[in-house]
């Protein structure tokens, strides 16, 4: 996933029993699709650079047994650890905050859930037969990466869709490659987590 082209667009698949999504750039071409395994005690996502599962390019894996403050490593294609996100336990009870480290081990950026209330709300609407799929369309939570220096960097934002299958990233400030690279894969982890929660 180098020189990507922003807005990233996550779609999930709502009609296969994994949890799946496909990452689209601007020009509409996939960058990549993120598998997450099922019945599997540690997290454990494989992405692609297509649907068809042909070529591995990461994959992220939980350091921890299910826990809520699990922090989850990327390694690319060949193995080697790229950076990782880590939940901030019980900070993320009430509104998501995520940490983003580098391959040094390093905290590079945060990530915080810009307001908890939409989460609570698309959740209870979610759990209404018939009202809940309608949900997504009206509460829509917003997540953004910050740099150390309390800038924003990048935004994810749910889009209206049903079922909440939709997501939009989309970058607010230049960065490295690198950090580009690390970003998205926060976001791809995060997402998954962050769906489950509702």
């Amino acid at each position: 996933m180098k020189d990507l082209k922003f807005p990233i667009n996550f779609t999930f698949n709502v009609t296969t029993l994994s949890n799946d999504f496909s990452a689209k750039d601007a020009t509409g071409k996939t960058v990549a699709y993120v598998r997450q395994k099922m019945f599997k005690l540690k997290e454990d996502i494989n992405i692609y650079d297509h649907e068809n599962k042909s070529n591995l390019i990461y994959n992220i894996r939980a350091d921890k047994w299910i826990d809520f403050s699990a922090a989850y490593s990327f390694k690319d294609a060949q193995g080697i650890e790229i950076g990782k996100i880590a939940r901030k336990g019980w900070a993320s009870i009430w509104k998501a905050h995520y940490e983003i480290i580098d391959q040094n081990q390093k905290l590079q950026y945060h990530i915080r859930e810009e307001n908890a209330w939409v989460k609570v709300m698309d959740s209870m609407l979610g759990q209404i037969p018939i009202v809940g799929g309608f949900s997504g369309y009206l509460f829509n939570p917003t997540y953004k990466v910050t740099d150390l220096k309390g800038e924003d960097i990048c935004q994810l934002k749910k889009e209206p869709s049903f079922f909440g299958r939709k997501f939009k990233l989309s970058k607010l400030k230049p960065i490295d490659n690198d950090d580009d690279e690390r970003i998205v894969l926060s976001f791809m982890m995060m997402v998954l987590l962050e769906r489950r929660r509702g």
